[in-house]
């Protein structure tokens, strides 16, 4: 929670998925000021807010894609010192991620 108004700083008219860790009241009032539209459950000791559960669980798609792309050790590591190469080698594993 330290560093979320940090990241999301510059974040307007979004979609915010996240976690219920980040359900604090003060972020999502935050978030919806700025016109973002915050797809974060709450926790069970805060009040309940609803939340649009078909796109919280699209989330579980992109943190899965996240995994697998992980798994080629070049990308993981981060062995290509510029950005440009990396960005072909994540491109290169998400094709081969999308066909197997």
């Amino acid at each position: 929670m330290r560093v979320a108004d940090e990241l999301l700083g510059d974040i307007h008219d979004a979609y915010v998925v996240g976690d219920s860790a980040y359900s604090s009241r003060r972020l999502v009032e935050a978030l919806s000021e700025r016109g973002c539209e915050v797809v974060i459950p709450s926790q069970p000791t805060h009040l309940y807010r609803p939340f649009d559960r078909h796109t919280y669980r699209e989330r579980r798609l992109v943190e899965n894609f996240f995994q697998r792309i992980k798994r080629f050790r070049r990308i993981a590591m981060r062995f290509d010192k510029l950005a440009r190469n990396y960005l072909i080698f994540v491109q290169l594993a998400s094709v081969l991620v999308w066909l197997l």
